[in-house]
């Protein structure tokens, strides 16, 4: 996980499943204490996201202030599928692309 320079959030590579979801997790800790009103989830180059890191996400969405929210950039269709699937009424989460 890296860092966005030009806006605020973070960039995820590869797979987020049983060997990478401590730093997704840790990752979503840093989203969900920062101040941002909007913070971005740069996805384009994550191949596969298992449900436990769908569920991490919808979690810490979940447990944003009224008014926050994640903006999920060009997620796997499957990271899609499950949100809409158990989370369809998620407001604080945004997809954009794939």
């Amino acid at each position: 996980m890296l860092p966005l320079k030009d806006r605020p959030g973070w960039r995820a590579s590869g797979e987020i499943s049983l060997l990478t979801r401590p730093a997704w997790e840790q990752t979503l800790g840093h989203l969900a204490r920062s101040d941002e009103e909007t913070c971005h989830l740069e996805l384009s180059a994550v191949t596969f996201v298992d449900v436990a890191g769908v569920s991490a996400l919808a979690m810490t969405a979940q447990g944003l202030p009224q008014g926050r929210r994640i903006v999920l950039e060009e997620p796997p269709a499957t990271l899609r599928r499950v949100l809409d699937m158990f989370w369809p009424d998620l407001l604080s989460v945004e997809v954009m692309g794939r």
